[in-house]
């Protein structure tokens, strides 16, 4: 974009939709009135008058960071190669604009001399928490400067806008949580670290921090996944080419065993849950072993009382924004797995006919002040009001503490339902159907170590086939898993 200024061309700057938001108090606008006034002054002290009949040789925006304005430069020196400098305007963020395009002047002029001298010197460094490159697809383009020109840490932010519509909100959030992590290290560690520059032994070393500071091997394997996902995209799109995560070396991964209750155990959980507002929840987690997002999204529309059927359809998540939780209801599971139907078990079904006759009771009772915002859901309290993700966490462990009970997360209650099924017999496969895990393996490194009952199976085969009684081979094996069981209780 160009506007014409006393018979001269002047380069303004043209950003997007999503440019002009990362800019606070109109910087684009301040940038191009600061522009037409370098163009009309003499600012950069040449007797030819006409410099600016082209395009400048560098790039520039001003940057508010830490309530402070900052002049960035982009340009490339005598070997090619990208550069950024930062030079402080020692100004406020708010302060006037005279006073700032004034001293902009000064700078651009001071950097224009230096830059056709070949005198440039170095300026002051930037904060490390610095103005990002706004990634566009029209910058994206350039492969020449793709593959050096952009920082490593406003990619991951690229990127991670790029894969949101792929992503169920709750994965995106994860992705969010980890790649705000990646980058605080990095832009901490290395400053201002091109994409194209990021090597092997960074990413090694950034693991081990990681590693080092007591995070698990499993927790580890998220950073790497994170990145790794990343950077192959960035090798997709002609960015890079090679994904330099295929070099590192990660820390040995522990197999997950999960935390369950026992049939006792849920008896008595049961027993101090009743009449209470999570009574029903706890019940559903434990009979269907679904997930606390795939309760809360259940509506009455998903029970056929007529079939006996139980729907799993959709989910409730949440997250804090303003200081107060803001609740999403989604129709896309997890994965297409996660889409299931169950048999009615006659339990939950009691329980369901007992609620929805208590929410009719309720709703006529309290009127216009029964909240209908959620009409439709089945996990609400004798108010009305959805029973939030965050509740039922909290208020699980409340209960869990307050009556002295083994503790367990409320997810744990999936891993207690799979724990059942599988010392009854249940196949693993079934298993992997009824939890709606997206594949077998997810499944097998879960529960594989708690399949006694194959093991058993497998133990009375071979006894037949090679001799001796099967009944004495189960009792022996029994007896051993159970002397294994109380090692691990008395080591703990």
């Amino acid at each position: 974009m160009r506007t014409k200024i006393t018979g001269r061309n002047v380069p303004c700057v043209k950003f997007s939709r999503s440019g002009r938001k990362t800019l606070a108090n109109g910087l684009v606008s301040r940038y191009n009135r600061v522009m037409r006034s370098i163009a009309q002054t003499t600012a950069f002290r040449h007797k030819e008058g006409n410099i600016m009949k082209a395009s400048l040789p560098f790039k520039y925006i001003i940057a508010d960071k830490k309530g402070q304005n900052y002049v960035v430069f982009d340009f490339k020196d005598d070997s090619g190669k990208r550069k950024r400098k930062w030079v402080t305007t020692d100004l406020p963020a708010d302060c006037s604009y005279k006073a700032l395009t004034a001293k902009v002047n000064v700078i651009v002029a001071k950097f224009y001399e230096e830059f056709l001298t070949g005198s440039l010197t170095k300026v002051k460094e930037a904060p490390k928490e610095k103005e990002k490159t706004e990634l566009s697809e029209e910058s994206l383009s350039d492969d020449a400067e793709c593959k050096t020109g952009f920082e490593f840490t406003a990619f991951l932010d690229y990127w991670l806008e790029t894969i949101k519509p792929t992503l169920a909100r709750t994965s995106h959030q994860s992705y969010t949580r980890y790649i705000t992590r990646i980058k605080n290290y990095f832009d901490e560690r290395y400053p201002h670290l091109l994409l194209g520059n990021l090597t092997a032994l960074q990413l090694q070393q950034f693991y081990n921090d990681k590693y080092n500071s007591g995070l698990s091997g499993n927790s580890v394997k998220h950073y790497h996944a994170n990145i790794h996902k990343a950077l192959k995209y960035a090798v997709k799109m002609d960015m890079l080419d090679i994904n330099v995560a295929d070099k590192v070396e990660l820390p040995k991964i522990q197999k997950f065993e999960a935390n369950f209750y026992n049939k006792d155990e849920l008896e008595q959980l049961f027993e101090v849950f009743k009449g209470d507002r999570l009574e029903l929840v706890v019940h559903i987690a434990a009979y269907y072993g679904l997930r606390k997002s795939e309760i809360i999204g259940l509506k009455w529309d998903s029970v056929n009382f007529k079939e006996k059927k139980l729907t799993v359809r959709r989910k409730v998540s949440s997250t804090y924004g303003s200081g107060k939780e803001m609740i999403f209801v989604e129709n896309q599971l997890k994965t297409e797995s996660s889409v299931r139907t169950f048999p009615l078990i006659p339990h939950i079904e009691q329980m369901l006919i007992e609620r929805k006759t208590l929410e009719e009771y309720y709703s006529k009772l309290l009127g216009k002040d029964f909240d209908r915002e959620y009409d439709g859901f089945v996990c609400r309290d004798n108010f009305g009001k959805l029973i939030t993700p965050n509740f039922v966490t909290s208020h699980f462990k409340y209960i869990i503490q307050k009556n002295k009970l083994k503790h367990i997360r409320f997810h744990d209650l999936r891993h207690s339902c799979a724990s059942l099924l599988l010392a009854n017999g249940v196949s693993m496969k079934a298993i992997q159907e009824w939890l709606g895990h997206s594949t077998f393996n997810v499944t097998a490194n879960f529960y594989s170590h708690l399949d006694f009952h194959s093991k058993v199976e497998s133990a009375e085969t071979i006894a037949k086939v090679l001799g001796g009684d099967s009944a004495d081979t189960e009792q022996a094996i029994h007896d051993k898993g159970s002397e294994g069981k109380k090692s691990r209780k008395s080591s703990t």
